[in-house]
């Protein structure tokens, strides 16, 4: 049984909006898809487990991968009378993700990628869960080592913004008791009962 503000302890999100982790990779990984009409199946994740055989040099593909999420230092936390109450902690994050792209149209790919995020209804799956673009560096060209010979890759570099909002079992206030004294001296006591 997880904890609440009347047990004590620490406490855990009961939930958290938008879509994280694997659900924001398959996010990102569409709308890269998408907008560069690359096949969903190589447009991959930069890091997995068992990654999957390399493409041919004659198929375009990207490996793209969220690189750093940087949150803002404050956060705003407000209670929610609901039922048995809650609290809601949210926080905004700009999130740095790397996209890097093989084969034969490298450049175009990046570039259809970059412009193509700029189009509202392209943004609209990504705005419905709370995530804007900021902006998209300049394409850049790079080699990997890959099986013993250097690939060519371009790299692009995008930055987004996202509000998080995470949900505590803070429960509601039902009944308090105590007294204010003020700076004369004067006592007063109260009662407040839900």
């Amino acid at each position: 049984m997880a904890n609440d503000s009347a047990t004590g302890g620490p406490l855990v999100p009961t939930a958290t909006t938008p879509v994280e982790d694997d659900a924001f990779e398959d996010l990102i990984g569409n709308t890269i898809s998408g907008l560069t009409a690359i096949e969903r199946v190589n447009v991959r994740p930069r890091w997995q487990p068992n990654p999957p055989p390399m493409p041919s040099d004659a198929t375009s593909w990207c490996a793209f991968g969220i690189m750093e999420i940087d949150a803002d230092w404050g956060s705003h936390l407000r209670h929610i009378p609901d039922g048995d109450g809650s609290s809601e902690m949210t926080r905004h994050e700009t999130l740095t993700i790397l996209a890097s792209f093989y084969g034969p149209n490298g450049y175009s790919k990046a570039s259809q990628l970059r412009d193509g995020l700029w189009l509202k209804q392209n943004w609209d799956a990504l705005n419905a869960v709370g995530v804007a673009l900021l902006e998209c560096s300049k394409a850049r060209t790079a080699s990997e080592p890959i099986n013993t010979r250097f690939i060519r890759k371009i790299d692009l570099e995008m930055r987004f913004r996202r509000v998080i909002a995470r949900s505590y079992p803070i429960l509601n206030l039902l009944s308090a008791q105590g007294s204010f004294t003020t700076d004369l001296g004067h006592v007063q006591p109260f009662i407040v009962e839900n």
